[in-house]
């Protein structure tokens, strides 16, 4: 081989080598290169994400902001209470029929006996301008002797069948006996009636105050005997008291009513002063405390009713028997705490409940507690101080 073809063959090997490297090295930098950003879904718009600003440091001369605490909801009472006062009792006795009991209060026959315990009072004239108290009772079970028992009259039969209650009572005018017959009511008589065994004469009472004043009953013999009647003994399904109570009920826009004298006639008051704890009435009548006669316990209630409405002599009846209207509407006064206010009561037939509401038409709310509700004439006057 000659000396030009050699040199032309190394310049090809020098040439393809250096080929071979910068191959190499294109390869060696396309490998170091990153990879190309997805391109955007959303072309022509692109939302930057902003780097998170850095929260500022405490400042320890600063105290720590608190929040505001919130006030406890006070507890709600969710046991059983008893219906008629709205305090709270050791079992459910809501739904048992009440008992309305007729007792005695001319002077002859005081002190009564078992009236201290009742849920409610009821005290109506009848004739003569002596007045009766109808004692609504939803637990009869605790209380002791309860009398001496009278006669009943139409408007207090009307007042029973409010409550669906069972009626005890001793013998009765003639208009009374007419509803009694009529209506579907309950009924235990113990001067005219079938089923006598919860009612006893009283040897004490008899000897000093006379036959007439002497029949009584007892929370005893009513529990023993009354399951053994064939009695309805609870309210239907369908009734809904309409009786609502607050723990507190002093009316807020009231006036003063610490001492209240009520008139049933010339002559028969009933007198309400507030106790020390300003919460409770002492109950006098005929210048002296009224009292119960099993325990000498004076009567004190939370509550005070006063409703107005017409009050009549029954023609032709020789004893002056009264007409006392229990339905319809009237006025009257709501009394606690030291405070009275006017109030409006209606009924719209002989099984309705009483309904009382505020001048402004708002239900009326009583305290906790018993009530005593006086039911006179339109024209009697309350005296307030």
């Amino acid at each position: 081989m000659n000396q030009i073809n050699k040199k032309l063959i190394r310049r090809i090997v020098t040439f393809n080598l250096i080929m071979f490297i910068l191959a190499g090295l294109a390869v060696a930098c396309a490998r170091r290169e990153e990879p190309e950003p997805e391109p955007d879904p959303t072309p022509g718009f692109h939302i930057e994400t902003p780097e998170p600003e850095p929260e500022p440091e405490p400042d320890p001369t600063q105290e720590p902001e608190q929040e505001p605490e919130q006030e406890p909801e006070p507890p709600q009472y969710k046991e059983p209470v008893n219906p008629l006062t709205g305090l709270p009792v050791e079992e459910d006795i809501s739904r048992n029929r009440p008992l309305a009991i007729v007792v005695n209060n001319i002077r002859a026959s005081l002190p009564q006996l078992g009236v201290s315990q009742a849920d409610i009072i009821y005290e109506v004239l009848v004739e003569g301008g002596i007045t009766r108290m109808l004692a609504i009772f939803q637990d009869i079970s605790e209380v002791g002797v309860i009398g001496s028992l009278r006669s009943a009259r139409l408007y207090y039969v009307d007042i029973a069948q409010s409550y669906d209650a069972i009626f005890i009572f001793a013998g009765g005018s003639n208009q009374a006996y007419s509803a009694l017959s009529s209506r579907d009511i309950t009924r235990l008589d113990g001067v005219n009636g079938r089923l006598v065994h919860i009612f006893y004469r009283d040897a004490q009472r008899r000897s000093s105050m006379g036959f007439v004043h002497s029949l009584v009953t007892s929370g005893s013999l009513i529990s023993q005997w009354l399951p053994t009647y064939d009695f309805r003994m609870e309210l239907p399904e369908s009734y809904e008291r309409e009786l609502r109570f607050a723990e507190d009920g002093t009316p807020s826009d009231g006036e003063a009513a610490a001492d209240v004298t009520v008139r049933f006639s010339s002559g028969k008051t009933t007198s309400f002063k507030l106790d020390e704890s300003g919460s409770l009435y002492n109950v006098t009548q005929f210048n002296s405390p009224y009292i119960d006669g099993n325990d000498r316990s004076q009567i004190t209630v939370t509550n005070v009713l006063v409703l107005k409405t017409s009050v009549s002599r029954i023609q032709g009846d020789d004893a002056g028997r009264l007409q006392v209207s229990t339905t319809g509407s009237g006025t009257g006064y709501y009394i606690n705490g030291g405070q009275y206010i006017e109030i409006e009561w209606s009924r719209l037939n002989e099984s309705s409940q009483y309904i009382y509401t505020l001048k402004n038409g708002d239900p009326l709310t009583l305290g906790q507690g018993k009530t005593y509700i006086c039911i006179i004439p339109n024209e009697n006057t309350v005296d307030f101080s």
